[in-house]
């Protein structure tokens, strides 16, 4: 069976999906933007479970429990910080996404929803990490064997959701 790759306009903490992904710090301890949108939907007890994670390197991923969201898990990864692309970030950004679905895959999930990974404070420009995103989750999606049927791009503004229209065109 093949995945749908789709985008919409969300709040991600309110999507039915099996697993939402997380735009977290390394040290999985919540903040601001997406990452503090998620940990305060989910509940106190997603801290705690980050907190036994001990944290988690720029281009890796790790995986809790949704909690009180309507997720089943919740998979954290840290985006690089944008230092103008000489610093090895497209290639940081790309293995976020890989290592997401990985773990997905190992963990059966049939259906995750993506925020746009280190495009707020970590300043990656938009246009390009939409692009990043879909060529990099296309290419793993056709090259790997996963039981994903449904990977959603979800965006936080109307900005962002022309970005992924136009990188998935």
């Amino acid at each position: 069976m093949e995945c749908a790759l789709r985008c919409r306009q969300d709040d991600i903490t309110r999507l039915a999906v099996d697993a939402i992904v997380n735009a977290a710090n390394c040290g999985l301890s919540g903040g601001g933007g997406v990452d503090g949108a998620i940990h305060r939907a989910a509940g106190p007890e997603l801290l705690a479970a980050c907190r036994r994670l001990g944290g988690c390197p720029t281009g890796e991923a790790r995986l809790t429990a949704g909690y009180l969201l309507p997720a089943r898990y919740v998979i954290h990864t840290v985006g690089p910080v944008w230092q103008g692309g000489t610093q090895g970030e497209p290639a940081l950004l790309a293995a976020c996404y890989r290592h997401s679905l990985a773990l997905a895959a190992r963990h059966g999930v049939t259906s995750i929803a993506f925020p746009a990974i280190s495009c707020g404070v970590y300043g990656y420009p938009l246009e390009a990490a939409c692009e990043l995103a879909v060529a990099t989750l296309r290419a793993w999606l056709d090259g790997e064997a996963h039981p994903l049927r449904e990977v959603w791009l979800v965006a936080y503004d109307e900005r962002a959701l022309a970005a992924y229209r136009r990188a998935l065109s």
